[in-house]
C-alpha cells in the first residue's frame, strides 16, 4: 500500500471544502486532453468517497437483469444464476463540457476509480463469471457500472408441492464495509421492468422459469451500526410436464390396473398372482425414477406421500385377495364368526358398501314317522337331544310302548335300529347346515371387506386426480 503524503491529505481537505472535484477544462477536444484532465483532477482521489462531507451519503443505484437460471439444488438448498449487476453513483462537482473536450462519455480502468464495496449476501461460491476492466464516466460525473454476475446463492427451498412448486429465493444486495451513513442503496428499475427486460434476454430454456421479481428495500441492524439493502425476490416456477409423463401418468396407469383387479373373481388364483405382479412391477418403477425425485430433508413432497400410499393399497387389496381366497377354501373349518365382528361387518359395513344384509332363512326340520297313532312317540322324538349315532348304545331303550301294542321281538329291534339311524342323520345334518351357514357368514365378511376397500381405491385415485389436476391449473394460472 502507497504511502499517503501529508501534502496530498492537506489537498484532499482542501478540495473537499471547495468540492471533491471541479469542473474539466479541455485544450482540446481530443482523448489525451481528456485523459490528462482526469489523470490530474480525478484519479489521484480514487481512495476516498467522491463526496464533498463525510456526513453525506453516497447514493448507489442498483438494477439487474436475470440472464440465466442454471439449476437449482434441492440437496444443497442453492440457486444458480447468471445475472447483469448495474451499478450508477455520481461523482460531486465532476463535470466537463462535451464540444470542448470531444464526447460526453469515455470509458476509464476500474481501479483508477472509487468503487463501491457492494456484495450479494446470499453467496455461497466463488463468482466465476468474467471480469470488465472498465466503467463508463459521463460528464455529469455519474460513473456507470456493468458487468456480469454468476450467483450461488443460498435458497431456502419448498417442494411440497413438486413438481407444481414455486420457489422463491432472495438476493440481497448492499455494502459489505460502509454502514447506511456512508453508502446508501436505492433501486433503479421497478420489479416490473427487471421481469419483462429478463424475460427478453432470459437465454436458459430447461427445468425452471421466471416466473416473476420484487423489490424491498431492507436495513441490516447491528450493534455497530445500520447497513443499507436491496433484496431482490426472484420467484421461479418449475415446469412439470417431464414429471407428469414420467412419474405421475405411469403410476396413475398401475393404480387404475390394480383397481380393475377387483373384477376379478376373488376365489380366483390369478387374481392374487395378478396383484403379486402389479406390486413388483411398482416397486422397480420406484427405484427406476428414485432419481428424478428431490432429495431434502425438511419436507416430504406430496408425491412421494402420494407413492406410498398407492403402494400400501396394493399390498392391502394382495393381503385382502389372500383372506377371501382362505376363506372360500377354508372357512368350513372355521369356528362361528364372533358378535362384535359380524355386528361391525355385516351390519354397519355393508350398509356402507351398498350390500343389504341377507336374511336369515328358519329351516324347520321334518321327521317323518309312520306310526302315526301313538302320541308318545312322537313326542319323545321332537325332545331328544342331538346325539351322534355313534353314541346311541344298541340296548338303550327308546320309550316304553303300551303292553298291548308291543310287536313281535324282530319288528322291535328293527325300529330301534333305524331310530338311531334317523338320530344319527339329523345330527349330521345339523352339523352340516351350521357349517355352511357359518361359512356363508365368513364370505360375507369377506365380500363386504373387498367392496370396502374396492371403495377406497376409487375415493383414493379420485381425490389424487382432483388434487392433481387443481395443483396443475393453480400453477399455470399464475401470473407468468
Amino acid at each position: 500500500m502507497t504511502e499517503v503524503k501529508p501534502t496530498e491529505l492537506i489537498f484532499f481537505c482542501f478540495m473537499l471544502l471547495h468540492g471533491f472535484v471541479a469542473a474539466l477544462n479541455c485544450t482540446s477536444p481530443t482523448p489525451e486532453s481528456l485523459f490528462n484532465s482526469l489523470e490530474k483532477e480525478l484519479f489521484p482521489k480514487k481512495l476516498i468517497r467522491p463526496l464533498k462531507s463525510f456526513s453525506n451519503p453516497i447514493n448507489i443505484s442498483i438494477g439487474i437483469t436475470v440472464v440465466g437460471i442454471i439449476g437449482v439444488d434441492a440437496k444443497s438448498q442453492t440457486l444458480t444464476t447468471v445475472l447483469w449487476q448495474v451499478l450508477k453513483w455520481d461523482i460531486e462537482g465532476l463535470s466537463w463540457d462535451e464540444k470542448e473536450c470531444g464526447t460526453g462519455r469515455v470509458s476509464v480502468p476500474r481501479e483508477k476509480l472509487w468503487v463501491p464495496d457492494i456484495h450479494i449476501a446470499e453467496f455461497m461460491d466463488e463468482d466465476n463469471s468474467p471480469k470488465t476492466p472498465y466503467v463508463y464516466l459521463y460528464n455529469t460525473g455519474r460513473v456507470f457500472d456493468d458487468k456480469p454476475v454468476r450467483v450461488v446463492s443460498s435458497c431456502r427451498l419448498v417442494i411440497y408441492t413438486f413438481p407444481f412448486d414455486f420457489q422463491n429465493c432472495s438476493l440481497t444486495f448492499g455494502s459489505y464495509l460502509h454502514f447506511a451513513t456512508d453508502v446508501r442503496m436505492v433501486p433503479s428499475t421497478t420489479a416490473e421492468q427487471i421481469l419483462q427486460e429478463s424475460r427478453q434476454v432470459l437465454t436458459t430454456n430447461g427445468e425452471w422459469e421466471l416466473a416473476d421479481v420484487s423489490i424491498s428495500n431492507v436495513a441490516l441492524v447491528l450493534d455497530v451500526g445500520d447497513y443499507s439493502e436491496i433484496q431482490y425476490s426472484i420467484i421461479l416456477r418449475r415446469r412439470p410436464l417431464l414429471y407428469v409423463v414420467n412419474l405421475l401418468i405411469p403410476s396413475c396407469f398401475l393404480i387404475t390396473l390394480d383397481l380393475f383387479s377387483f373384477l376379478l373373481p376373488p376365489q380366483s388364483v390369478d387374481r392374487s398372482s395378478f396383484k403379486m405382479t402389479l406390486i413388483l412391477g411398482y416397486t422397480v418403477f420406484l427405484l427406476i425414477m428414485n432419481d428424478l425425485l428431490p432429495v431434502t430433508g425438511e419436507t416430504t413432497p406430496l408425491i412421494n406421500v402420494f407413492f406410498c400410499i398407492s403402494l400400501a393399497l396394493m399390498v392391502a387389496s394382495l393381503l385382502e385377495t389372500v383372506f377371501i381366497t382362505n376363506i372360500q377354501f377354508s372357512s368350513s373349518q372355521y369356528n362361528a364368526v364372533p358378535h362384535w365382528l359380524s355386528v361391525l361387518v355385516l351390519r354397519y359395513l355393508a350398509v356402507v358398501v351398498c350390500i343389504p344384509p341377507k336374511k336369515k332363512s328358519n329351516r324347520i326340520t321334518v321327521f317323518l314317522n309312520p306310526s302315526t297313532g301313538d302320541q308318545a312317540i312322537n313326542t319323545n322324538l321332537s325332545n331328544i337331544s342331538v346325539i351322534d349315532a355313534q353314541a346311541v348304545p344298541d340296548d338303550t331303550p327308546l320309550v316304553k310302548p303300551h303292553p298291548a301294542l308291543l310287536p313281535a321281538e324282530p319288528a322291535l329291534e328293527e325300529l330301534r335300529k333305524l331310530s338311531r339311524n334317523l338320530m344319527a342323520i339329523r345330527h349330521q345334518m345339523d352339523k352340516h347346515f351350521q357349517g355352511s351357514d357359518t361359512s356363508q357368514e365368513w364370505h360375507m365378511i369377506g365380500i363386504v371387506i373387498d367392496r370396502l376397500l374396492f371403495g377406497l381405491y376409487i375415493i383414493f385415485i379420485s381425490v389424487s386426480f382432483i388434487t392433481i389436476i387443481v395443483i396443475w391449473i393453480w400453477n399455470n394460472s399464475y401470473a407468468v
